[in-house]
């Protein structure tokens, strides 16, 4: 019985020391070839607002809806601006006509300037009633142009493909311009928050091809690269898992990734994975 136990703890020594073989000639020889790193999805978000004052009408999605780019989100009450356009068209109206006879009247003093029939002074006037018309007829124009905008700037569009995290206002609210009614999560792409220490910075570089890895069994590897490197250093956010002390400088990092199936979402953690012999080989 004695015999038997020592032979089991030596095969449990032989074991353990295989396994010890196993991990620093095939995993660390692994690993040698990358830089394993851990963040956060930090997905990018957008307030959306009107460009004019108002009461809101309509609000078309709900929270956790998802939109695409162009479509309409919301609208305001339309009918003051509507009144703002027929005004301008009537203004518009009004002095297209008084330009035309302002300007067949200089036409008139300019005939008869010759045959004395009208002063020097009746015909600059003429030609100053003419320009004068003429500056309203532009201002008349661009008057209607700025209307027509305004009422265009009633509805609001998706200015990207997303989710809605926020609905903040309701139908009847009476919102000031750029007041914002929704908060838009971008869907793609997406921006990880991740973290290199100071002793690794030299091994990152800009445009560095990086694999995302998420917890969820079975999910997809994402591909994206290092977009940023921040020149700032700082302590490691608690929020991050590192292998290193939580009081080591690291520097922020930050790498852009395609969501095409919309599974990385705001706050995910993820683990990051860097090819460092891709950087030795260009």
């Amino acid at each position: 019985m004695k015999r038997l136990f020592i032979l089991l703890i030596i095969l449990l020594i032989l074991a353990g020391v295989a396994a010890l073989i196993y991990y620093w000639v095939y995993k660390a020889h692994e690993n040698r070839n990358e830089l394993i790193l851990y963040g956060n999805v930090d997905v990018r978000q957008v307030d959306i607002g009107f460009r004019v004052a108002g009461q809101v009408e309509t609000l078309c999605f709900e929270e956790g809806d998802y939109v695409k780019t162009g479509q309409r989100v919301a609208t305001l009450n339309r009918t003051p601006y509507f009144s703002q356009v027929s005004q301008s068209h009537s203004n518009l109206a009004s002095a297209q006509a008084s330009y035309e006879n302002a300007e067949k009247l200089f036409k008139r003093r300019q005939e008869l300037i010759d045959i004395g029939g009208v002063s020097q002074e009746d015909l600059e006037n003429a030609l100053a009633n003419r320009d004068t018309s003429k500056a309203n007829l532009e201002a008349a124009k661009a008057a209607l142009e700025v209307a027509k905008d305004n009422l265009s700037y009633t509805e609001v569009f998706a200015p990207t493909d997303g989710i809605i995290l926020t609905r903040i206002r309701e139908p009847g609210t009476v919102v000031n311009p750029a007041d914002a009614v929704y908060t838009l999560s971008v869907s793609s792409p997406v921006w990880i928050r991740a973290f290199v220490s100071e002793g690794n910075l030299g091994n990152v570089f800009f445009g560095m091809e990086a694999e995302v890895h998420i917890d969820t069994p079975n999910a997809p590897v994402y591909h994206g690269r290092v977009g940023f490197i921040s020149p700032v250093a700082e302590f490691t956010p608690k929020t991050v898992e590192t292998t290193s002390l939580r009081t080591d400088l690291v520097y922020r990092l930050r790498i852009y990734v395609d969501n095409p199936d919309q599974i990385l979402k705001q706050g995910m953690p993820v683990t990051v994975r860097l090819k460092l012999r891709d950087h030795r080989h260009e």
